[in-house]
């Protein structure tokens, strides 16, 4: 509320000590109650929703959330998805889906169409959002493809080589080595070459 209630009363109202007392109880009253109105809005929509509102739709969706590890703008987003997994589905509204759940770019979704394979490439570290990839994957994912998760590193890997010389003596002939009189063959010293 904008203006104290007191404001829209008689002038004569002021001078008395019990209605300015009262208008002082009603202001606290009204912005408390135009709070509450202004969570109600609030709470129609899911991203602006509060904690309670929250929790009252993921009953009704039947998630069970944990709050001590999942933010509560993860579980609204949550919410979001689930309310979102409508059919039909197609192979770009799945990447539409997991780019929007865990973000653009870091999900990469093909399919096999000979061997009815669908391969998901992404590297999550979060154990709760990969559960929520889960789920949303088999939810969409049709009943004929197998599903196959795939993890990507973004670690750079590196590649050395080296090339090494070492002279090899055989001690034998063919047909005239007997096993254990000696040595089979003499290693000569290693030289690096490269």
């Amino acid at each position: 509320m904008s203006k104290p209630i007191q404001e829209y009363w008689p002038t004569f109202y002021s001078d008395i000590e019990d209605f300015v007392e009262l208008a002082k109880a009603e202001d606290k009253e009204l912005q408390l109650a135009a709070g509450s109105v202004d969570q109600l809005f609030s709470n129609q929509f899911v991203l602006t929703s509060g904690i309670e509102a929250v929790k009252r739709r993921e009953s009704m969706l039947g998630i069970q959330a944990d709050p001590s590890v999942e933010s509560l703008d993860f579980r609204r987003r949550r919410i979001v998805n689930r309310y979102s997994t409508k059919p039909p589905f197609t192979l770009r509204y799945l990447q539409q889906r997991l780019d929007r759940l865990i973000g653009p770019g870091l999900t990469i979704v093909s399919v096999d169409l000979e061997q009815f394979i669908m391969y998901v490439t992404t590297n999550i570290q979060n154990a709760n959002i990969f559960r929520e990839v889960q789920y949303t994957i088999q939810t969409i994912k049709p009943a004929n493809l197998i599903y196959q998760q795939e993890t990507s590193t973004a670690a750079t890997i590196g590649l050395e080589a080296h090339i090494s010389l070492q002279k090899i003596s055989w001690n034998y002939k063919l047909g005239w080595w007997q096993l254990g009189a000696g040595a089979f063959a003499t290693m000569g010293p290693e030289e690096v070459v490269v």
